[in-house]
């Protein structure tokens, strides 16, 4: 599995983000827990440190440490002027600004380079990528997907979609997947194909307490 590093664009959410975007509940939070491209995300770092058994997958997890920062100090900037030019398509609520998400964002970056070396040898950090699981069946209790199934709906083909759905499905009890807009601000086109092929599924969408992406306030439940 080769990572191109120039293409790389490390964006971490933290604990906080995590909780609300996917309705994480406190019992749900010490449960075994599979992150889908969580990439450097504090999440796993700091739901561990309060007794949780999470385990993320992304395929940047085969860079190093210094590899990993030296591209968040390369992209940072960028992803942040993108974000400031595209102001209308966010909700400035609890963030209030565009510093502020960089401040949040670094915060939760920072966390996660000084778990990386210690998480990757406990293998809570493991490089792979869907649609393909290196994990037993039924490993886990939930998997998440944050910011990367839907969203790339101009990217990834819907067949993609739903080998990963179903591989998620191989290695945990339950799936959930936020936000269901693509890049554009649109409800993927894929959610209600999804809702169709799954049908044999118990699948729930349910709105969460979290709004960034303007609009993005619904999570996709699959048991």
């Amino acid at each position: 599995m080769a990572v191109k590093y120039n293409e790389v664009v490390p964006w971490g959410r933290n604990f906080d983000e995590y909780k609300r975007m996917f309705d994480l509940r406190d019992d749900e939070l010490t449960q075994k827990i599979l992150g889908c491209g969580d990439g450097p995300a504090s999440f796993n770092y700091e739901c561990n440190s309060r007794g949780g058994r999470v385990v993320s997958l992304d395929p940047i997890y085969s860079l190093t440490k210094e590899q990993i920062r030296q591209r968040i100090d390369d992209t940072c900037k960028e992803v942040l002027k993108q974000t400031a030019c595209n102001k209308e398509k966010f909700v400035w609520n609890t963030i209030k600004s565009v510093d502020e998400l960089g401040g949040i964002r670094m915060a939760a970056m920072k966390i996660f380079l000084n778990s990386y070396e210690a998480g990757k040898c406990d293998k809570k950090y493991v490089p792979g990528e869907l649609p393909h699981l290196p994990f037993a069946d039924k490993e886990f209790d939930i998997a998440l997907s944050s910011h990367f199934l839907f969203l790339y709906s101009s990217n990834l083909s819907y067949e993609f979609h739903v080998e990963a759905i179903n591989e998620m499905l191989r290695v945990a009890g339950e799936v959930r997947i936020f936000p269901l807009l693509d890049l554009n601000g649109v409800k993927s086109p894929y959610v209600q194909r999804v809702i169709a092929d799954f049908k044999t599924k118990a699948i729930e969408i349910r709105k969460v307490n979290y709004e960034f992406q303007r609009g993005g306030n619904e999570l996709m439940i699959i048991k």
